[in-house]
């Protein structure tokens, strides 16, 4: 009972808090189940007299109440409290974790759960849009264009045990071993007007237009694959297109759609899918509510299906792989040659054993043995895995398939040795409304002044429309104010909390980098954020080292050797102020700036902690960007500042924009949204 309680009260707290993380909600989950399971258990327990049990239950009742109560503030969460609703994984080995803390023994661990329970596979939710979707097309069925299975013909190895061997092939590859089907001349005539796409992203979108269908594209972050996937499902015509990805980069799949392929509509669901759009070519949806939506999606009549960070499915006993291979299944089962494509930039002799739930995808393999195109291939060789020369030609075989894998050192004639990489991310609950809501009070407040200034004025200064001159002096009123207050809302104290709001997603993202590409930088501004980070790495056993500002010296030279020297250091969290000058980290080529400078030059000087002599690959700094508030703004100020810097006279060591200048500038930007925006402006 008091473990329950306390569970029940940190939940609480979270919420009040605002801070509903999905740790948040395995909480709750694992109160919710553990109180249905005692109170049947108080129930059946005949050893004791009636009163104990009632006296037991009036407690247990006491809990639920709490929890249904908190339950009432986030509707995500009462979604957790149906009978039918899924278990995550993580949820399952809490329970363990809080059985054990209450002394109470659960016998062996349960078992992976390896069939969904039926309520899984079933709709779990229909947004409105799809029905409407439905109702218009009454009779547009999906395409069941695909090839019904024929009888397996005996071949020489219908009695090999094959999965073993194709794995143990990519493990023996000699270290000069291509990874790289053959792919045709790149054809400059499949980006969009305005857009080039490099060679080696053309040369995958060639393939595809030549007719190939699956793919395993594994080039290392920063090659682009991302657009190589949206162009290779408008060479296949793979509409609708699926596309399943991390939470962190939904937003920015979405924008890349509208950049890429501007034809085609691109939609985002969010939670239940209130707000999608069901008429839309293009679907984004996040691994972790894509439970509620397998249902409708299966009868979607989907001819594509791209999954981002595919090494996500590599526990093929998890929800989260169920679905995706449940969908795929589907996807195949109804249409003739579909596009699938699986991205991820995890290196293929790393955990191999991996990519069979991956191979299962792309329809390449069942649960135990080849399928058959890959089986055909393998006749063809004429080989067993009893011959010294079947490892060679088997991981030929899989090669030509579908799978694709570039190095950034392979195709650096292709990118620039340093490039920025935008990565917006959308700030959901209660963190994002309130974040929004500071800026409109933040613009409602600048407006009051620009108003009270317009009524002050000499009647012969009246300008027609905006007053831009005047909205400059707001702007320098606010900012001074800003520099002086410590009490109420203004562009310093939203930007910190723009950047606490975005960094665990920032974490995360970096996590995934460091499995997929080695060793990352994440830099932050802010100690909280930091903090923030560091916790998310120690939950997800990345380790990593801390680059602070309040270390000694030798405490500090002792954190930089460990992420230089000791492969097992995956991350360096470093201060934006503390670790942007005089160090060398040229381990690393792939950084994420969770906070955003308000200069160009502490920007790029955090960049050259990594691209630096000694580097010898491309570097590409992620730069997480919160759509739709100032973070915004201020991140294309800083881009145009850093292209007024680049015009300086050679050798001027000037600072063309100052820091000042990128917040006045953004204050401007946002009192002169608001007049615009406003039905009437104050001086009409």
């Amino acid at each position: 009972m008091s473990v329950l309680t306390r569970i029940v009260r940190e939940v609480e707290a979270a919420l009040q808090n605002g801070r509903v993380t999905p740790a948040t909600r395995t909480k709750f989950q694992v109160v919710a189940l553990l109180l249905r399971e005692e109170r049947t258990r108080v129930r059946a327990e005949e050893t004791r007299n009636e009163t104990y049990r009632a006296e037991q239950l009036k407690r247990l009742d006491g809990i639920a109440t709490t929890l249904a109560m908190t339950a009432v503030r986030d509707p995500a969460l009462l979604a957790l409290l149906a009978e039918d609703a899924v278990v995550s994984d993580e949820a399952r080995s809490l329970k363990r974790d809080t059985l054990r803390t209450a002394g109470i023994e659960t016998g062996t661990d349960e078992a992976p759960q390896t069939e969904l329970p039926a309520a899984a596979t079933k709709p779990r939710v229909v947004p409105q849009s799809v029905v409407s979707r439905q109702l218009a097309n009454p009779f547009l069925a999906p395409d069941f264009a695909a090839p019904r299975p024929s009888t397996p013909r005996p071949t020489p190895l219908a009695e090999w045990e094959l999965l073993g061997p194709l794995l143990r092939s990519f493990e023996r590859a000699g270290g000069g071993a291509s990874a790289c089907m053959d792919l045709p001349a790149p054809s400059s005539r499949h980006a969009p007007r305005g857009l080039e796409l490099m060679p080696h992203q053309a040369q995958l979108v060639a393939a595809a237009t030549a007719g190939h269908r699956t793919f395993l594209l594994a080039d290392e972050p920063g090659l682009g694959k991302t657009a190589q996937a949206l162009l290779a499902a408008e060479a296949a015509n793979a509409y609708p297109l699926l596309v399943v990805v991390p939470n962190v980069v939904k937003t920015n799949w979405v924008r890349e759609a509208g950049l890429w392929t501007p034809r085609r509509s691109a939609t985002m669901i969010h939670g239940n899918g209130d707000s999608i759009d069901g008429f839309a070519d293009i679907v984004v949806v996040n691994y972790e509510v894509l439970d509620r939506h397998v249902g409708w999606l299966g009868d979607f009549g989907l001819r594509g299906m791209v999954i981002d960070e595919a090494h996500f499915i590599k526990n093929k006993s998890s929800q989260r792989s169920q679905h995706v291979l449940e969908l795929s299944e589907r996807i195949r089962s109804r249409t003739a040659r579909p596009l699938l494509m699986a991205l991820t930039g995890t290196p293929l002799i790393n955990d191999i054993e991996d990519f069979l739930a991956i191979w299962q995808f792309l329809g390449w393999i069942g649960d135990t043995k080849p399928l058959a195109e890959l089986m055909h291939a393998l006749d063809e060789t004429g080989l067993t895995p009893a011959d010294p020369r079947f490892h060679t030609a088997a991981r030929s075989c899989v090669i030509d398939l579908g799978i694709v894998r570039r190095r950034k050192v392979e195709v650096a004639a292709d990118i620039p040795a340093r490039r920025i990489a935008d990565l917006p991310v959308e700030l959901d609950g209660p963190a994002g409304r309130s974040i929004r809501a500071a800026e409109r009070d933040l613009a409602r407040r600048m407006m009051s002044r620009y108003s009270d200034a317009l009524a002050g004025r000499r009647s012969d200064a009246v300008v027609e429309g905006i007053d831009h001159d005047l909205v400059r002096r707001v702007a320098r009123w606010e900012q001074k104010d800003a520099a002086t207050s410590t009490t109420g809302e203004n562009v310093f104290s939203m930007m910190r909390r723009i950047g606490q709001a975005k960094a665990g997603l920032a974490a995360d993202y970096a996590a995934q980098l460091a499995r997929s590409a080695g060793k990352v930088v994440f830099f932050a501004k802010h100690v909280d954020v930091m903090d923030v980070a560091e916790e998310t790495f120690a939950k997800q056993g990345v380790r990593f080292s801390s680059i602070r500002g309040d270390q000694t010296p030798t405490s500090r030279q002792r954190n930089i050797d460990a992420f230089v020297e000791d492969p097992g250091v995956a991350v360096a969290v470093c201060s934006l102020t503390a670790a942007g000058v005089g160090i060398n980290l040229q381990v690393a080529s792939n950084i994420v700036l969770a906070e955003l400078s308000w200069t160009a030059a502490e920007q790029t000087q955090a960049i050259d902690r990594s691209h630096r002599i000694g580097q010898t690959e491309p570097v590409t700094a992620w730069r997480i960007i919160a759509a739709q508030t100032i973070d915004a703004k201020i991140a294309e100020l800083i881009d145009s500042k850093a292209g007024l810097a680049a015009q300086a006279l050679d050798g001027s060591q000037e600072e063309v924009a100052s820091s000042a200048d990128v917040q006045h500038e953004a204050l401007v930007a946002l009192l002169t949204d608001a007049l615009s925006a406003a039905p009437t402006r104050p001086d009409s």
